[in-house]
């Protein structure tokens, strides 16, 4: 029978028992529970799905002792990072629960009839959200927790009333099972139906069930190789379905001449402690940092990196991808290597030294080689001797998930204006005068990118709007009051927000 195994990438050593791959039989029968769950999921009254919600992050935050040291054990992430993550995936569990409540995320818009509306008398239209039904997750490498099994995806999932199921990433299995035992306890205690929740684990598992006929969308997270397999398997479906994937970016840097001027011991500084955060296996990395040729930051940059602390990568398959990619870009014409080729360090089993490259503008638009991911701690300086330069450069680099941009707000207003057209054409979230490498958890928080960065730039997976992902449009015209969900009854009576004839309301229709 084929299995995970966790390791501990410190050592190399195998961590806990090997997780058995779920099998075609049994991937069928929690797919099949899923849909028979979906209605009654559905269906739930919005204070019973936020408590499922809230239920869940209770769960976590009492096991989260165990939970953090199964999980450093299979990442090497360290305790301290791991329980700010679990913090964060509780947060945002009861954030949704609070929307769900809230109500404004189902987006409820009531045309009342107007016999008078010119061209044609209107009728009683009242639209509003509901879910798509069983949604698939696939659960990231790097995010143990937020971006896993209790992550973003299913709770935005949970919160839009779709049953979930979690394809684990192989490299931690044994804390995906645990936190899966957790949140299938949590949801049951909650009242949730059978088989709203459940995990898979393998690759032939997480195929299968992108094709399987129950699942109605896809949340991903991972390499833009893996997105794309299951992309294709999506809408190869003989019912297409919406494949959210979030692929990885390069997450361009512009530092304009002015701001380097005024603040390069603060670049410096911010730049290499963002590129080696986590050992540089952030999707949002900085991977790129345009700089004024001429910029004199070689050894205040290698310094840095040399004090930086960088941790094991969280698996050989990623270990050996850094160094494949770091090697290559060392080869090509016109790249110098900014700190000089060194020996591995000896820290760990998975364990890398930092890359820091440049190239001038110029020879990185001759090698579009150099705008490939290298997911760990290495990055590339791009030296541009001109606004020309700089524009032609950006522009040959592939969409992503954010760009930053250092100015002096004082006398380069005309320059910021170029740059940020540019910028947020490419982008989906555009940082002023910091890093990209935190991303808060909010209402406004837009995670997404065009092409490669996402498969679906128009939505989020982190914030509140990420449930919009999983949840589609029905009008009801001239339906009767007793036909009526509750949210569009004339009476409100979940006192939620709606758009009556254009106006936001939370009133109930009379008259």
């Amino acid at each position: 029978m084929a299995y995970d195994q966790g390791h501990n990438p410190r050592t190399g050593q195998p961590v806990g028992d090997p997780v058995p791959h779920t099998d075609s039989a049994a991937l069928d029968r929690i797919c099949q529970a899923a849909a028979a769950a979906a209605p009654e999921m559905a269906t739930t009254s919005l204070n019973a799905r936020a408590d499922m919600l809230r239920s869940v992050a209770a769960a976590l935050r009492a096991e989260q002792d165990a939970l953090v040291a199964l999980a450093d054990e299979e990442t090497a992430l360290g305790a301290a990072r791991l329980r700010s993550e679990v913090v964060r995936t509780c947060v945002q569990l009861e954030m949704f629960a609070d929307a769900v409540v809230e109500g404004s995320i189902f987006e409820v818009v009531i045309d009342l009839p107007d016999p008078d509306a010119q061209a044609a008398p209107r009728p009683d239209l009242r639209r509003m959200l509901v879910p798509l039904g069983p949604v698939a997750v696939f659960s990231a490498s790097n995010f143990p927790f937020a971006f896993s099994v209790a992550g973003g995806d299913t709770a935005s999932a949970l919160a839009a009333g779709c049953p979930v199921v979690v394809k684990a990433h192989p490299s931690h299995p044994g804390v995906s099972r645990l936190t899966g035992r957790l949140v299938a306890d949590a949801l049951a205690k909650a009242g949730a139906p059978d088989g709203v929740f459940a995990v898979v684990h393998g690759i032939d598992a997480g195929r299968a069930l992108v094709q399987h006929p129950a699942i109605t969308a896809v949340g991903f997270t991972g390499s833009l190789q893996g997105g794309r397999a299951l992309f294709d398997l999506a809408n190869s479906r003989p019912d297409p379905i919406p494949f959210y994937g979030e692929l990885g970016a390069l997450n361009p840097v512009v530092v304009s001449p002015g701001a380097l001027a005024q603040r390069a011991d603060e670049i410096v500084s911010g730049f290499v402690g963002s590129y080696t955060l986590g050992s540089g296996q952030f999707c949002t990395k900085p991977g790129l940092l345009f700089l004024p040729s001429g910029h004199g930051l070689d050894r205040p940059l290698a310094d840095a990196v040399a004090a930086a602390s960088i941790g094991p990568l969280l698996n050989a398959r990623i270990q050996e991808a850094f160094r494949r990619t770091t090697a290559s870009f060392a080869e090509v014409p016109g790249v110098r290597q900014v700190i000089p080729a060194a020996t591995e360090p000896d820290s760990g089993a998975y364990a890398v030294a930092a890359a820091l490259l440049a190239v001038p503008a110029n020879d990185l638009i001759a090698h579009p080689e150099l705008l490939e991911e290298a997911f760990g701690p290495a990055a590339l300086l791009v030296e541009y001797a001109s606004t020309k330069e700089l524009l032609a450069a950006l522009d040959r680099v592939p969409a992503s998930l954010t760009a930053g941009l250092h100015v002096d707000p004082a006398g380069e207003a005309e320059l910021t204006a170029v740059l940020l057209e540019r910028l947020s054409a490419r982008a989906g979230r555009v940082v002023f005068g910091g890093w990209p490498t935190g991303v808060a958890v909010t209402w406004a928080m837009h995670h997404g990118g065009p092409w490669p960065a996402t498969t679906v730039p128009l939505h989020t997976s982190v914030g509140v709007t990420a449930v919009r992902r999983f949840q589609r449009p029905v009008v009801y015209q001239n339906a009767p009051e007793y036909a009526l969900p509750p949210a569009l009854q004339d009476a409100n009576p979940l006192g939620i927000p709606r758009r009556v004839n254009g106006r936001i309301t939370t009133a109930p229709i009379t008259g």
